[in-house]
């Protein structure tokens, strides 16, 4: 039986994503107070993204890849350069920019625009395509119009959004980027890892449920996993 396309929430915005058989880490912050798994507990990676460069979301890219020996990390060219040059094999590192695809294997990874700020690089969110399905991870963000352009072009199945406020957008403006994107499931993240972003997330899920029909929300605990 074929394998169903599935990501799996490792609390924050720390995501597992296995599509076309390959494994991705997107901002594998995974020694946090709420994450069920440490780095040595993964057995596959195949790609990481990262989004930007802060401590929350570079996380243990590093140990991971010294782990994981064929692993290649994907993420603006300055992020990946850096990343080159701290494991001194630059060759596992693809960088890239905001705007057209990156093809790796069976998959098509656009970095995306995000409102934020990153020492290195500009702020990213990423879509990660494939035959069997598209996520769209926003990274750290506020809400901005052209989120609408992502629904338009890539269409997602699941859209991964902050929902925690302070750094990113809170409710409210996560429940507008859903309407602008208009994705077939939506996951909150990024939100009651510290207290400056604590948030409700089953509060998200009624109001997204009342303003925008059609769109499901999935609310999972930290190791939970989502087939879509």
């Amino acid at each position: 039986m074929k394998n169903m396309p599935r990501l799996t929430w490792f609390g924050h915005s720390a995501f597992m994503i296995e599509l076309m058989g390959k494994v991705m880490l997107v901002d594998p912050w995974l020694t946090h107070a709420l994450s069920p798994i440490r780095p040595s507990d993964l057995e596959k990676v195949d790609y990481i993204i990262i989004t930007h460069d802060h401590g929350d979301h570079m996380g243990d890219v590093l140990e991971i890849m010294k782990r994981h020996r064929k692993a290649k990390v994907i993420s603006i060219f300055e992020i990946a350069n850096y990343i080159g040059e701290a494991l001194r094999e630059p060759n596992r590192t693809i960088g890239g920019n905001i705007g057209g695809p990156i093809y790796v294997d069976d998959l098509e990874i656009v970095l995306t625009p995000a409102y934020h700020s990153s020492a290195r690089g500009s702020p990213t969110g990423v879509v990660i395509m494939s035959k069997e399905g598209t996520v769209y991870h926003a990274g750290d963000t506020g809400i901005f119009a052209e989120m609408s352009f992502i629904g338009e072009l890539y269409k997602p199945s699941v859209a991964l959004l902050p929902i925690g406020g302070h750094f990113t957008m809170g409710i409210r403006e996560a429940i507008k980027a859903t309407e602008l994107i208009k994705p077939q499931y939506v996951i909150p993240m990024h939100y009651n890892t510290f207290p400056v972003i604590r948030a409700d997330p089953y509060k998200f899920k009624k109001l997204v449920e009342e303003k925008v029909p059609g769109v499901k929300v999935v609310i999972l605990k930290p190791g939970e996993s989502f087939e879509f």
